[in-house]
């Protein structure tokens, strides 16, 4: 019996990231020029609402721009690895039929990933793969959390 061919998804972490971005921008345009013209108008309450209304999109454009930058300094992190070939390898770790890593595998390989951190907590590899091993645990905030810790580390050294 053959193995099942993966498809690939529609749209790539990137391409989806770059999409929502774009949307958002419009957005963003739509929501400012329509505070704009409660502002304008000189009423108090249509400035308190535009007011308001301006506030959500220069929020929305910090958010996004925060986590495009994340997103650029993962991707940095991640070639740098690779081109030392020093990228954590999860491709033996046994997967359910969906694809996820089974969890029992997960958890040893987060706590071999903790022990190399707790040797080494300033190197910034070994968050990088403590913030994988989170994400394969389906821990996002914890990998985003080590990641941005990897990041700040390898910036500083």
């Amino acid at each position: 019996m053959s193995e099942p061919t993966r498809r690939r998804p529609a749209l790539n972490a990137r391409t989806a990231a770059f999409v929502l971005a774009v949307v958002l921008l419009v957005y963003f345009v739509f929501a400012g020029a329509r505070a704009y013209t409660m502002i304008s108008s000189g009423q108090p309450v249509f400035v308190l609402f535009g007011l308001s209304i301006l506030v959500l999109p220069v929020l929305g454009m910090l958010l996004l721009y925060d986590q495009l930058r994340f997103g650029v300094a993962t991707e940095r992190l991640a070639r740098r690895l690779d081109d030392e070939g020093a990228l954590p390898d999860v491709t033996h770790l046994p997967r359910k039929p969906s694809g996820r890593v089974e969890r029992d595998a997960a958890d040893q390989w987060f706590d071999q990933k903790q022990a190399e951190l707790d040797a080494d907590p300033e190197n910034w590899r070994n968050w990088y793969a403590v913030a994988e091993a989170y994400d394969l645990a389906g821990d996002r905030n914890r990998g985003r959390k080590a990641m941005r810790k990897a990041i700040e580390l390898e910036r500083n050294a």
